[in-house]
């Protein structure tokens, strides 16, 4: 079982590269949630308390090498290893190291080192950082480009959970399941998962919290020599921009939140607001083409349903599930230059073949021509259960099932029965119902939100800047279409950014940008 709508930025970035064109999951928006039990320390404290042999290392930056089906880059990339604490509570103990990839900046005038998180959870920097690079070619004059691994990810100790052949017999489970049999396979599979990946990832499957990460951040901020922490978070890497605040709001430097992840839900809040966004961009999607939303809609539940009761044929030979079908309709809707892709897969799907629809599916799935599939979701997965502490029960989904319905013809039924087996029966408890990201002291922080990002509703922005605090979040507002702002077409948009990391001017709080 897959999540089909994850928080991640690389999705995205990845239809662009190509041309093919998640986490966490929702709650009422009450901001003392869940808060009383998570860790939090003082940003002296915790960095007085690590011991040198940390603080000191020294980087042995290299040659980069090549990243799964992504070739090493160029030798404006070096690549080194980070030296990190397993259990962030021992820091003297044993240690894990992350994967870093750094472009040194181009011009005389440097700024310090920018870092990078494009998403996920579980979305690798170093494989992205150097398709990213053109799009932020002006940042690099001034800064350092660095991205890294997240501990549990890539090459930072990556965890798999299971097989490609596991993998691909899994897509045959409904995610939607209609009787107590398939009800029961699902919850199996996502027992099965668990289970596979507590064996791969051993101990480390308590330690790759988005607390543990943004703890792995300020070291690195050190041992890279800067004194402020200057940060590009995307989609679920706002949510760690917004924790590391919260952790260290005296090392916040200059910040920028892009597809802003609404902190104040919980996990069924989080599948909530996603429906909503989808939904919100697939109506987009039909005005586009002409036609009624509520009738295009219809039109496409109809066709999910008879694919349901009968999966479609492909050109592969493997056929074409109701999952694997939404799989498909939701990738293009990252990107609006992607919508005339699911055109074609729509029209060819209602005519008996699934094949270019199953082709979207695997390139969200990270399923390549051989049948070899990434681990973007394994570690997603692996994450976002050890943050999150919401489970709900299969009688607690179904009783949500009609108001995910009633946000979402389309997409609502498959986030809702994901509230339930996303982290069913998980091996490991999780931490807390919603993120404590409030920055008292913290400089400006600038978070960019999309008024038609399907996966990140633009409503996150006003929310993160509530909880952020007074003086601290500043919204800049986009009306656009797609997962993201920055680099997506507006020069409005882009330059305001600039301003912001290059010069250090702050826009007024609740700019538009059309």
């Amino acid at each position: 079982m897959s999540r089909f709508a994850r928080w991640t930025a690389t999705v995205a970035a990845a239809v662009l590269v190509a041309g093919c064109s998640g986490g966490s999951s929702g709650g009422s928006g009450d901001e003392g949630k869940g808060r009383s039990d998570r860790p939090s320390a003082s940003p002296t404290a915790t960095s007085a308390a690590l011991p040198a042999s940390l603080t000191a290392q020294k980087l042995a930056w290299g040659g980069c090498k090549a990243t799964g089906d992504s070739p090493a880059p160029n030798a404006d990339w070096r690549c080194a290893t980070l030296k990190v604490p397993l259990d962030w509570a021992k820091p003297d103990g044993e240690t894990i190291g992350l994967a870093l990839i750094r472009a040194k900046a181009t011009g005389d005038d440097r700024i310090g080192s920018l870092l990078f998180n494009f998403g996920g959870p579980g979305g690798s920097g170093v494989s992205m950082m150097p398709y990213y690079a053109a799009t932020v070619s002006k940042l690099r004059q001034r800064y350092d480009l660095v991205s890294w691994d997240p501990r549990g990810v890539g090459a930072s100790e990556g965890i798999r959970c299971r097989g490609d052949r596991e993998i691909q017999s899994a897509e045959a489970v409904d995610a939607t399941p209609d009787t107590p049999a398939e009800e029961q396979a699902y919850f199996q599979d996502a027992t099965d998962f668990g289970k596979g990946c507590e064996k791969a990832a051993g101990k480390l499957m308590a330690h790759v919290s988005t607390t543990d990460t943004a703890r792995d951040m300020d070291l690195m901020r050190q041992v890279l020599g800067d004194t402020k922490m200057h940060y590009f978070g995307i989609s679920y890497g706002t949510e760690l921009g917004g924790v590391y605040a919260h952790l260290f709001p005296r090392n916040v430097g200059r910040l920028i939140l892009d597809a802003v992840v609404d902190p104040s839900a919980d996990a069924v809040g989080h599948a909530e607001n996603q429906a909503r966004g989808f939904q919100r961009a697939l109506d987009d999607y039909l005005k586009s083409t002409g036609q009624d939303p509520k009738q295009g809609s219809r039109k496409i539940v109809n066709l999910l349903d008879r694919i349901d009761a009968k999966p479609l044929p492909t050109s592969s030979g493997r056929k074409l599930t109701q999952t694997l079908a939404v799989t498909g309709i939701v990738l293009p809707l990252y990107s609006e230059a992607s919508w005339p892709t699911l055109t074609s897969a729509l029209k060819a799907a209602e005519q008996g073949d699934g094949s270019k629809l199953l082709s979207l599916a695997d390139n969200y799935n990270e399923r390549d021509s051989a049948g070899h599939y990434g681990t973007t979701t394994h570690a997603q997965r692996v994450i976002s259960c050890l943050d999150d502490k919401q489970r709900p029960t299969l009688t607690e989904t179904k009783k949500l099932l009609p108001e995910f319905e009633k946000i979402s013809p389309v997409f609502g039924d498959f986030l809702g029965w994901d509230t339930a087996g996303w982290c069913h029966d998980w091996p490991v408890p999780g931490q807390y119902d919603t993120p404590e990201v409030s920055a008292p002291g913290a400089a400006p922080i600038l978070l960019v939100g999309n008024t038609g990002d399907p996966a990140t509703p633009y409503e996150g922005a006003r929310r993160m800047a509530d909880e952020l605090g007074k003086g601290v979040g500043v919204e800049l507002t986009w009306k656009g279409e797609g997962h993201g702002a920055y680099g997506n077409g507006s020069d409005c948009v882009d330059s305001t950014v600039n301003a912001y990391l290059v010069d250090g001017t702050v826009p007024e709080d609740g700019k538009v940008c059309s």
